[in-house]
């Protein structure tokens, strides 16, 4: 069966689309990184979007349970990948019991909602004693520099590495990893080769409603998510957080 795929809105990404090859392969770049994690594993996705995501880590883990808010997005991801199971619900307030996931998996979404620290209380209660939250945002240093308000008008609140840190504290959670992710050789080599940034080739392209060069476009679809690299090195300057927190 052939599934439709999502409207490209600027909310989410999704896989299949040249256009949205590099922002797809930046966040799947994320999931294999830290699927590790979720091996064996009782999995809540909380956010799932499109579900390439939740597809991703169920191919390791033992069970995941793929939330999102919006009703059209959890029907898409239901029959997109049928092997997960899909649940529509509130990220302020997880259908879930107390202590029954080994892991909860936030990617790209915190950003996007109003009350962060409810949405950490409620990831802290239903994860089980030892179990991991993993989070990725984008690093407001970098992606909204010098703006009090996200340049992204579907995010809330963007973070820089001291907030995240501190948000995650406390919700009581042990933060077992903090890194950055940036860019690799190759795709370094592809910002110098694009007036030094990749990224602001395709925003000025996107934002002007022209079409896009065939180089640009060649260069973003050929971007794997092997281009990208997660470190602990100068935070303040990465792309997007990824955090590993513990509950004790």
């Amino acid at each position: 069966m052939t599934v439709e795929p999502l409207p490209l809105t600027g909310e989410r990404t999704v896989p299949g689309i040249p256009e949205e090859n590099y922002w797809f392969r930046r966040h799947e770049a994320a999931y294999s990184d830290l699927v590790r994690h979720c091996v064996g594993a009782v999995v809540l996705e909380a956010g799932c979007g499109e579900g390439y995501g939740a597809a991703l880590i169920a191919r390791h883990a033992e069970r995941v349970v793929a939330l999102d808010y919006d009703q059209a997005t959890a029907a898409h991801a239901s029959r997109a990948y049928p092997g997960l199971a899909v649940v529509r619900g509130n990220l302020a307030s997880l259908p879930l019991g107390g202590a029954t996931v080994d892991v909860v998996a936030n990617l790209q979404v915190i950003e996007h909602l109003w009350d962060q620290e409810g949405f950490l209380a409620e990831c802290a209660r239903v994860l089980r004693p030892g179990g991991r939250l993993l989070v990725t945002t984008p690093n407001r240093i970098t992606f909204s520099p010098g703006r009090d308000t996200p340049l992204n008008p579907f995010h809330t609140r963007e973070l820089a590495p001291a907030e995240l840190h501190e948000l995650l504290v406390g919700a009581g959670l042990r933060v077992e990893l903090l890194a950055g992710l940036r860019h690799g050789p190759a795709l370094r080599a592809l910002d110098e080769r694009f007036g030094g940034s990749i990224i602001d080739a395709q925003v000025a392209v996107v934002v002007g409603g022209g079409q896009w060069p065939d180089d640009l476009l060649a260069a973003v679809a050929s971007v794997r998510s092997e281009d990208f690299e997660i470190t602990t090195d100068d935070l303040d300057a990465s792309l997007d957080l990824v955090a590993v927190a513990v509950r004790p």
